[in-house]
């Protein structure tokens, strides 16, 4: 499953978002959101065995989607 690794690079840090590209923030929030949906259906199916990647998953959609509408503000 996607938390197996010590970090899982889609679960980002706002310091790591600032430093990519619109291009990649784009791409970054599809993967993101791709993962998050199989991530929330995989629970409803039966529970995964740490829900908290749920709310990590689901803030990291939240702070690339901020950073891309800040971005297209400037």
């Amino acid at each position: 499953m996607l938390a197996t690794t010590k970090h899982n690079p889609l679960n980002m840090k706002q310091t790591e978002i600032k430093n990519l590209s619109v291009a990649e923030l784009q791409e970054k929030l599809a993967q993101t959101q791709k993962a998050y949906m199989d991530l929330k259906m995989t629970h409803a199916i039966s529970p995964i065995q740490n829900p908290l990647q749920i709310r990590t998953m689901r803030r990291t959609v939240a702070r690339l989607a901020t950073e891309l509408t800040k971005r297209a503000l400037q």
